[in-house]
């Protein structure tokens, strides 16, 4: 019997941006005892997938060669592994891959369980795929490292959203309102409607790019007793924040933002999207 085969995106090494970018034919991926096998119905792409392939996250991650790229999807479930317990055939979900492994400018790729989330009839694959490692990067600093409590129980705080109108930066300012705060968030001039339309209305800086130039900022601001506190984050992936987030979005109280759709055969045109970094929220592929 023939092996099944599929159409995805891959490069074959590191550096060329959307130009290096091949589009091929490979096998489709069989899931592990404890994997799902998804049908994607789409993909966003996020600044470290291109971060990823210029390598600038080496030696922290190190792709192995040829890769395929993405790690946020939405999709059907056609396949499970032997240990699946709460997914089955014909389920909607939403996944985050592993960041070293990619495999989401595909039409098929294999997910954990374990980061892998039910998605509801109210939040479309395009909405959700967009959703998980910008959201889940915005709510993280927002809890985690600025101590925004999201019922708006806690003391009013000033939060300053940077890029606001970007991937990460759109969903910021919408948790921060969730919670009591003011927000003030900056972007570019042709972007000020649209934050405002999100909520925003001085205070503790989210710096959500770490770096060791970040690392560094935070510790010397915290030695000089800095009214600006600079937060640099380390994002975890957590099912638990990720079911939550699907939750805010089914209610309407978390929107994403598309700023385009682009088909698998012209992935290379999201890719550049991204890499000028002008987008105004998401950017998406649909296979």
């Amino acid at each position: 019997m023939a092996e099944k085969v599929m159409h995805a995106v891959q490069y074959d090494s590191y550096g060329g941006g959307a130009a290096e970018l091949k589009h091929v034919e490979v096998p489709v991926p069989t899931p592990k005892k404890d994997e799902v096998l998804l049908k994607l119905e789409a993909t966003s792409i996020n600044p470290i997938d291109w971060k990823i392939q210029k390598g600038m996250l080496h030696p922290l991650l190190c792709p192995k060669f040829p890769f395929i790229p993405t790690t946020d999807v939405g999709g059907e479930v056609v396949e499970v592994g032997s240990n699946v317990k709460n997914f089955k055939s014909g389920d909607k979900v939403l996944a985050m891959l592993n960041t070293q492994n990619g495999g989401g400018l595909s039409e098929y790729v294999v997910a954990k369980e374990s980061l892998t989330v039910t998605r509801p009839v109210e939040v479309s694959a395009a909405e959700g795929a967009g959703l998980l490692i910008a959201g889940l990067t915005a709510l993280q600093a927002l809890v985690y490292a600025a101590g925004v409590q999201l019922d708006g129980t806690e003391p009013r705080k000033n939060i300053l959203v940077t890029a606001a109108s970007g991937g990460v930066g759109h969903y910021a300012v919408q948790l921060a309102k969730l919670g009591n705060t003011h927000v003030t968030a900056t972007c570019g001039a042709r972007n000020s409607d649209f934050v405002k339309s999100l909520g925003a209305d001085e205070g503790k800086v989210i710096d959500l790019t770490p770096s060791a130039k970040a690392m560094w900022t935070f510790a010397v601001k915290k030695l000089t007793f800095s009214k600006k506190q600079l937060v640099p984050l380390l994002f975890a992936p957590n099912k638990a924040n990720l079911e939550f987030l699907v939750k805010l979005v089914k209610e309407g109280k978390l929107k994403t933002t598309i700023d385009s759709k682009h088909p698998l055969i012209k992935a290379e045109d999201a890719w550049s999207r991204s890499i000028d970094g002008h987008a105004t929220g998401k950017i998406i592929v649909e296979p």
